[in-house]
């Protein structure tokens, strides 16, 4: 690789790491050329892409991307691959998955809307992140739940309320 595939290379990545903010770093050494075509097939259902790059090209695009990638720096060692999504959890629910037949990909880290995870061990904390729009239907459902309360308990104690005023009624009579 020449000085331009170099500086070309970096571009790319630094746009990719710049564009994204959902990045997973996982290491797909010793796998076989048919599962990493696997992996890579459900990881395209799921919305995911996959990139292998040289790790200094990676450290530098880290670099030029205008983040905080923190000490993800330092997990660049051995085979990275890049996963990017729209969907937080989705790539470590896809590694789970696929991980059902071996042991990689391993995940190094992860950059999640500025927050930095770092570890194989973290992969469960990511595959139970919520997406924006579940985030907003609980909120809504929280916010939605004191005013049925309120109403349900006005509906039902209508009736309790007009015997009580008749009751009272009565007796002032």
């Amino acid at each position: 690789m020449n000085r331009e595939e170099k500086n070309a290379a970096i571009a790319q990545l630094t746009e990719k790491l710049a564009a994204n903010n959902c990045l997973y770093f996982a290491d797909t050494s010793s796998i076989s050329a048919n599962d990493t075509n696997s992996l890579r097939r459900e990881l395209f259902k799921n919305g995911i892409q996959m990139q292998v790059a040289k790790n200094t090209l990676i450290s530098k695009a880290m670099s030029n991307s205008g983040k905080d990638f923190g000490d993800l720096v330092g997990i660049l060692k051995g085979t990275t691959a890049i996963l990017t999504s729209e969907n937080a959890k989705a790539p470590a629910t896809a590694i789970i998955k696929f991980r059902k037949k071996g042991t990689r990909p391993e995940l190094k880290g992860a950059y999640i809307d500025s927050a930095i995870y770092i570890g194989d061990n973290q992969l469960d904390v990511l595959s139970k992140l919520k997406s924006k729009e579940e985030m907003i239907g609980e909120i809504v459902g929280l916010l939605q739940s004191p005013a049925k309360n309120v109403i349900s308990a006005l509906k039902s104690g209508g009736g309790k309320i007009a015997g009580i005023v008749k009751t009272l009624q009565e007796r002032a009579n």
